[in-house]
């Protein structure tokens, strides 16, 4: 059974949102922030994770699991995102708290 997902994961380490009803929580491991890539970018996600598919759904969010064996496989240090707003950013693990951590990798990849 396949279940439709809000976004595409494309080489070893970029994920591209395409839904534009649902935002992407991005989940890198326990250790590291949570990222929610909105149709306008990345932001930080401070509210509680739903606890499962059906809440995430009701508050309109897709959690993406890195680590998953469905997406990645693994925890990444080093993570590239597609958002709706045309931009690809990059998202460095090794970075926390640092204005490095989130950055616009590309203008336009469209």
């Amino acid at each position: 059974m396949s279940l439709e997902t809000a976004y595409i994961k494309s080489g070893r380490n970029t994920i591209i949102h395409k839904e534009k009803k649902l935002d992407l929580v991005i989940v890198n491991g326990e250790a590291h922030p949570k990222i929610m890539v909105t149709a306008n970018g990345l932001v930080p996600f401070k509210e509680e994770l739903p606890r499962n598919r059906r809440e995430a759904k009701e508050r309109y969010l897709e959690v993406v699991h890195v680590a998953s064996v469905d997406v990645f496989g693994e925890v990444k240090r080093l993570l590239f995102i597609q958002a709706l707003d045309g931009r690809e950013y990059k998202v460095d693990y090794s970075k926390v708290g640092t204005k490095l951590f989130v950055r616009i990798h590309q203008e336009s990849y469209l």
